[in-house]
């Protein structure tokens, strides 16, 4: 039960694992309330390791704390309790440029993020992402609408995955495609929502293409992964939108850029 425990917070975390193994050390197993006394050492430990210590060191490997303001923030505690909001400084700057352009044509509009990267080592594997693992790639939420048509900073999921913009009518269905060919995993963020909330919200198709225009103008952006048919919707033909490939999962829930 120990090694599964440890696996969990490793996968999910990266220092989970480590904290809670010294949680185990700390307390022996012979003695009364083991159990209770572990979980509250790790319970105490854990947040002073990562809002406190793992900061100071993710900089010797080259990465830092998503710099959160008035025009960017997480779109829930767990992205930061979880550690992963880490990426490397040339992509910090370029995420605060891209989230202040944007709060300039729409005021009171935040740049949402969600999964970035571990603070520590490259190729660790940020799960369920393939490539999220040298600290140059970051996920951003989309942008919606209410039901009067003003733009707003509610999202349609809990954790701001899963819940899809899909392809309309006479528009290239990417998703379908990947699913015929045998890639199962394609639709899975339908089982990371934690819940479907805000269901008067809608994909605001302006805003949204401003946003990534804004996104693919930044020097130090490489690449954007969005579904071809937001793609086309949105009349977007810039050479740094790609499709990501059936190996993945869809992006129309997301964007998805990263460093050259």
């Amino acid at each position: 039960m120990h090694l599964v425990i440890i696996a969990l917070l490793t996968v999910v975390t990266q220092v989970g694992g480590i904290v809670y193994i010294v949680s185990v050390a700390t307390i022996r197993q012979k003695r009364k309330n083991s159990g209770i006394l572990r979980l509250g050492v790790f319970t105490v430990l854990y947040p002073l390791v990562t809002f406190l210590l793992v900061p100071v060191m993710a900089p010797i490997f080259g990465r830092e704390k998503i710099k959160e303001s008035e025009h960017v923030k997480a779109r829930s505690l767990f992205y930061k309790l979880a550690n992963r909001n880490y990426v490397k400084p040339e992509l910090n700057s370029a995420i605060g440029q891209i989230s202040q352009a944007f709060s300039k044509q729409h005021p009171g509009l935040k740049l949402v993020y969600l999964d970035a990267n571990f603070p520590f080592l490259d190729k660790f594997p940020l799960l369920p992402h393939l490539s999220h693992n040298d600290g140059k790639k970051i996920d951003i939420s989309l942008v919606y609408e209410d039901s009067k048509g003003n733009l707003t900073n509610k999202k349609p999921s809990v954790s701001g995955y899963g819940v899809y913009e899909g392809p309309q009518n006479g528009e290239y269905d990417q998703i379908q495609v990947c699913k015929d060919r045998g890639s199962w995993q394609y639709d899975f963020p339908k089982y990371l929502t934690f819940g479907h909330i805000n269901r008067d919200i809608k994909f605001s198709n302006p805003a949204n293409r401003k946003l990534i225009q804004g996104i693919v103008r930044q020097k130090e952006v490489g690449k954007l992964f969005i579904e071809p048919h937001l793609k086309s919707r949105l009349n977007l033909n810039h050479s740094k939108i790609r499709f990501h490939g059936c190996q993945a999962v869809r992006h129309d829930d997301h964007i998805h850029f990263q460093l050259k």
